[in-house]
């Protein structure tokens, strides 16, 4: 019982969460009757819902969506990870222009993918979930592809796992570094595993070792494992079992 109580929010705050009017509008509108509760007009706008068990209607269209939400999204370049931004488009603004039905306006990424990196990025309004993922105790493994120019040291992979220090003298936690192609004066294809989230962690810990990171996507982030069928910018919802094991996750 505790539980179903702790679920149960005011109907004005889930329908303005919903991007269907502000407080003031949304009482007006269950005054009118154009809110039903299971069926029922609900001429409160205070009164309370369960957004997990409850249906939710505006003028008879259901509306009423889970109390939290989950997405995958295949970050494109060009697109900030933020819930709003006066020059570039953000993560936040890509689903909402693609979604088909309504989306809460309490989403946020969880962490960030500079601009010019794309790949794997999850989407929610969970906020103990993403505190979860990104604290620093918890070293939750991301996993990154990285084209790198210059030659990589032949110990790389070593030095890697024994932590890089940075050109600023910040020292990093080990890592892991995959070298999928044979390290040249062009450069290399590699993997790289990092258990926290400096500010361009990937990027500096490449340039320690006289190489510039030039294309870099995010493979995975804790269990979760970016869905090969996304093409940059697509999106989906995670499944129940996804989300129960970004849940479970702890190192």
């Amino acid at each position: 019982m505790k539980k179903e109580a702790e679920n149960r929010i005011r109907l004005d705050k889930l329908l303005a969460d919903l991007g269907l009017g502000t407080r003031s509008q949304i009482k007006e509108m269950a005054r009118k009757g154009r809110i039903q509760v299971n069926g029922v007009p609900e001429k409160r706008a205070d009164a309370k819902v369960d957004p997990e068990t409850d249906q939710v209607a505006v003028d008879g269209a259901l509306v009423a969506v889970a109390r939290f939400q989950y997405y995958m999204l295949n970050k494109p370049q060009g697109v900030v990870s933020a819930t709003e931004d006066n020059v570039h488009d953000t993560v936040i603004s890509l689903i909402r222009r693609k979604a088909g039905g309504p989306v809460r306006k309490d989403l946020f990424p969880v962490g960030r993918l500079d601009i010019d990196t794309e790949g794997l990025l999850l989407i929610t309004n969970d906020g103990e979930l993403a505190h979860n993922l990104l604290s620093p105790r918890h070293h939750v493994d991301k996993r990154y592809f990285a084209k790198v120019e210059g030659r990589l040291p032949a110990d790389a992979p070593e030095r890697f796992a024994r932590g890089i220090t940075l050109l600023d003298g910040t020292k990093t936690m080990a890592a892991e570094l995959e070298i999928l192609t044979e390290a040249s004066d062009d450069g290399a294809e590699t993997v790289l595993t990092i258990r926290e989230g400096k500010f361009h962690q990937v990027k500096r810990m490449f340039e320690a070792l006289g190489c510039r990171v030039v294309f870099l996507k995010r493979l995975s982030m804790g269990s979760l494992v970016l869905d090969e069928s996304l093409e940059a910018g697509e999106y989906r919802p995670l499944s129940e079992e996804e989300v129960e094991e970004l849940k479970r996750w702890r190192q």
